[in-house]
């Protein structure tokens, strides 16, 4: 007793060391899903041809996502579960912007009785941070224009050769 004493504080931090050592293996899967690491994420998607749930608002989908990613915001998963249902025995990835949202809506799944979920740690944040490729629908939608642009300023200029051979002829 007298050894606890006069060492409590060496305990306490052995004790406290051990508890930290133990978080990571908390952390890796929350709620009985496993979080990714987005390396984890991009393996997972290209050998189990994994589906990609975005859960984040449509402001924040817009600004940028995981390329074939499917846009259902938390705040809708529950009445829009029918949308997956096709899914419900397949690899699903879901992410957020930090993680947080992905887990409740892995939640929502898992309740729902879908089998194979993997939530993104540190979501679409740590996939930038991984220097992982973000598909902006912004940025997409521009792209669009600009291949219209370009086919119908392409189709005016044959038009107008088309035009001016036919006045010669």
């Amino acid at each position: 007793m007298e050894f606890i004493k006069s060492n409590i504080w060496l305990i306490g931090l052995a004790i406290g060391s051990g508890f930290m050592l133990l978080l990571p293996y908390f952390k890796k899967s929350a709620g009985g899903v496993p979080n990714l690491s987005p390396t984890e994420a991009v393996t997972l998607i290209n050998r189990s041809n994994a589906f990609v749930l975005d859960v984040r608002d449509d402001a924040e989908f817009a600004s940028g996502h995981i390329a074939d990613a499917t846009h259902i915001p938390v705040g809708s998963l529950a009445t829009r579960l029918g949308e997956l249902k096709k899914y419900q025995n397949k690899t699903i990835l879901v992410n957020c912007q930090r993680g947080m949202r992905s887990a409740k809506a892995c939640d929502i799944l898992r309740k729902a009785e879908f089998t194979q979920l993997h939530n993104l740690q540190g979501g679409l944040n740590a996939w930038v941070e991984a220097k992982l490729p973000v598909v902006s629908k912004t940025a997409a939608s521009k792209a669009g224009v600009a291949k219209t642009t370009a086919k119908k300023s392409v189709g005016s200029k044959k038009a107008a050769n088309d035009d001016a051979e036919n006045e010669v002829s």
